[in-house]
């Protein structure tokens, strides 16, 4: 079972997005010494405490500065995008990096509507998802003679495509496509149990794939102790009641008390959302992981750790890589 990073570039208080876009490279070069698989980016816009908006551009930045780690999209937001123009960017990072880019694909349109109005989209744009998607793959592989339209770069570098999703739609998607398929689990939990099911048992091998590949997303917080990554964790929970509230902003500091900061009444939902997650000291972490690998079943994890603290960010990717290290 393979281990990856899901990043966002986040923007803590006091930061600014040039220093999120620093601590992102840094994160990759020592996720890829610590073992991890893939460091995947994704698209968010009008977003202030996100600076991955143009993922192409900084996923080519961070493939820059590693060198083995595969570095990809989880995801680009398809709908924002002509397929043709994805298929030359990812293309093009392809022909420059070699085979370790990934790109991941979701329907989501990544913002309102006024974002949708400003980048000259339609809401309606996500019903054309699955010919989007099918049209994507075809520029990315085998050259064909006689297409009107060919990608390049683009044409025979098979970039390896997944489908993103927290619902049964994405799912079902994939497993027609015969596509590898990863569920958002991190932040939307509910349709879970329900897409896994459903990926595994309609999975239909194409030329596009042959046999199922589901990913698990979920928040890990490590540190020394219990007490440590519950207050490591309140920098997240903050960020998300703020976004629930639609008052999105700049990753704040942890706090002591959560509800210093969140109102009782939001905590809860904020805490279903972000229920397949790992908090604590090495021992509870490694116990948690366990217990959602022998649930799930996944053929891979994807760990997202939205920490304040960069030393202590980093210390979390490192506990949960050795934890992982162990049961690959």
């Amino acid at each position: 079972m393979e281990f990856s990073v899901l990043d966002l570039a986040v923007v803590a208080e006091g930061s600014d997005a040039r220093q999120a876009i620093a601590n992102s490279v840094a994160l990759a070069q020592a996720a890829e010494g610590w073992g991890y698989s893939r460091f995947w980016l994704a698209e968010h816009h009008n977003m202030p405490g996100i600076a991955s908006a143009a993922t192409a551009v900084l996923i080519g930045h961070v493939a820059d500065h590693t060198r083995a780690i595969r570095v990809g999209a989880g995801g680009v937001m398809l709908p924002n995008h002509a397929p043709l123009a994805i298929a030359e960017q990812f293309g093009t990072l392809a022909t420059i990096h070699g085979p370790r880019i990934d790109l991941g694909l979701g329907r989501a349109p990544g913002g309102d509507g006024a974002v949708m109005h400003a980048l000259r989209r339609s809401m309606q744009r996500n019903e054309d998802f699955p010919n989007d998607v099918v049209e994507l793959l075809r520029y990315l592989g085998p050259p064909r003679p006689g297409a009107p339209v060919a990608a390049h770069p683009g044409e025979g570098t098979n970039v390896p495509v997944w489908i993103l999703g927290s619902s049964l739609y994405g799912a079902s998607l994939a497993a027609a496509l015969g596509l590898p398929y990863a569920f958002a689990s991190h932040f939307a939990p509910g349709d879970l149990e329900e897409a896994r099911r459903l990926y595994r048992e309609r999975f239909q091998p194409t030329e596009f794939g042959e046999k199922p590949r589901f990913m698990l997303a979920v928040n890990v917080i490590a540190a020394e102790t219990d007490a440590e990554a519950q207050r490591l964790r309140s920098s997240q929970q903050i960020s998300f009641a703020r976004l629930r509230l639609g008052m999105p902003g700049l990753l704040p500091p942890p706090v002591d008390d959560v509800l210093d900061a969140i109102p009782v009444r939001i905590l809860p939902t904020v805490n279903a959302a972000l229920a397949i997650s790992a908090v604590g000291s090495p021992q509870t972490v490694a116990a948690e992981l366990d217990r959602l690998i022998a649930r799930h079943q996944p053929d891979e994890l994807i760990l997202v750790g939205n920490i304040y603290d960069q030393v202590a960010r980093h210390r979390s990717f490192a506990i949960a890589a050795e934890i992982l290290r162990g049961r690959t």
